[in-house]
């Protein structure tokens, strides 16, 4: 077990979990300098993430023996900096990684880092991992299914292991779509993503992929356990079943004016910018448009400004964010849902979207491809040109794909 060798803690450093081995310089009888080391300021911000010290020496000019030094010693500040050894999670077993974690102290002056007791995700201290296996036991559990990579999920692992009972996973996150969330894409690489998740799935009694994109990344992997793919459900009736809110005149808009929907959480991986782009080509052609952007999130305030940047004001509504169980109304109220995003591992909304008998546009792939084998149902496209072509297609000849046949047999 590597924890006789060292002990790991983890330190987080925005919303990132980096795992660094303490007393480093064990493994190799002195420090091993060709180790990925990370640079942050005084306030333990991440500023550059390198591939070993000999790289952060020489971009640095400081001599990677006083890098070594520094980042293994207690006093961990130089040249201003503060530097520390990075060590990927797949030399660390489960146990070590639920087994330490480090918060930031604040309100204190050296902004040192201090220990914190075990916790679980819901943030209630956990003196000991034994209390919730028997807490597990006494529920008579015959299987455990974990949904996340983190928290819970190793939680879920640590009990299943106790128990000796299987441990079945759901990937959902398709993570290196979202890598420039950390540190603005510099500190963790799809390298990473892979390692972590070959970490996390390692001993798993199998892994669920909702779609084949994730059960073809999960193998690209070098993932051993078995996988099976098997789609996430959507309650159809939920979206099929008139609603008694008038969506269109909420925000008044006329009966007969084309209405474009997009609904998903405004992030910058979803491509929203890529559709408001179009507008203006669709707007020439089909002037009277309005496109309703459902959802809240991170690129919203850039969105707001790309409008009004492009004087599409009085054509696109935001809505923010709106019950779920109101999501049905407004699929009905749209001609057509568009979508631009290229990082959804199963495109719930798709499927919403068409049992609300909504006509779908969105980005090609394989996957999507799949579903939209009819244009009654709905069409994929590769570039701008194609978008802004095929949702005038819709908004102007819309009754020519109202065949009920495919969709009733998808």
């Amino acid at each position: 077990r590597r924890k006789s060798i060292f002990s790991v803690e983890n330190y987080i450093l925005r919303d990132f979990c980096v795992c660094i081995p303490k007393n480093f310089g064990m493994l190799s009888n002195g420090v091993d300098e060709t180790v990925p080391i990370i640079k942050l300021d005084t306030n333990y911000e991440v500023l550059e993430y390198y591939v070993s010290v000999q790289d952060c020496a020489r971009a640095n000019g400081i001599a990677s023996t006083n890098i070594s030094k520094t980042a293994s010693g207690k006093n961990n500040t130089c040249h201003g900096y503060i530097f520390m050894y990075f060590n990927d999670i797949k030399d660390m077993t489960t146990d070590e990684i639920i087994s330490y974690r480090l918060h930031q102290r604040k309100n204190y002056k050296d902004s040192t880092l201090k220990s914190i007791d075990r916790i679980s995700s819901s943030g209630e201290i956990i003196n000991n991992y034994e209390s919730i296996s028997q807490a597990a036991k006494e529920l008579n559990l015959d299987i455990i299914h974990t949904q996340t990579e983190f928290s819970m999920g190793l939680i879920g692992k640590f009990v299943a292991k106790n128990l000796k009972i299987p441990c079945i996973h759901t990937y959902h996150t398709m993570y290196e779509d979202y890598l420039h969330y950390v540190a603005k894409g510099r500190l963790l690489k799809p390298y990473h993503v892979k390692q972590m998740s070959k970490s996390f799935c390692y001993h798993m009694s199998g892994i669920v992929a909702p779609s084949l994109r994730v059960k073809e990344t999960l193998e690209r992997y070098g993932i051993d356990e078995p996988i099976e793919i098997i789609p996430t459900g959507v309650d159809i009736s939920k979206f099929s079943k008139s609603t008694n809110e008038n969506i269109r005149e909420k925000y008044k808009i006329n009966p007969e004016q084309p209405l474009l929907l997009t609904l998903s959480r405004l992030a910058f991986e979803k491509n929203i910018d890529k559709l408001l782009n179009a507008m203006p080509d669709i707007l020439a052609r089909v002037p009277e448009t309005k496109l309703m952007i459902c959802g809240d999130g991170p690129a919203r305030e850039s969105l707001v400004q790309q409008v009004s940047d492009m004087n599409l004001t009085d054509s696109v509504i935001f809505t923010g964010e709106i019950d779920n169980d109101e999501v049905g109304g407004y699929y009905k109220a749209a001609d057509v849902f568009v979508s631009t995003s290229v990082s959804e591992s199963q495109g719930l909304t798709y499927i919403e979207a068409i049992a609300s008998g909504t006509k779908v546009i969105t980005t090609h792939s394989p996957y999507t491809d799949s579903i939209l084998t009819d244009a009654s149902i709905g069409m994929t496209f590769t570039g701008e040109d194609e978008l802004v072509n095929k949702v005038v297609d819709y908004l102007l000849n819309g009754e020519k794909y109202n065949d009920s046949k495919p969709r009733e047999e998808l």
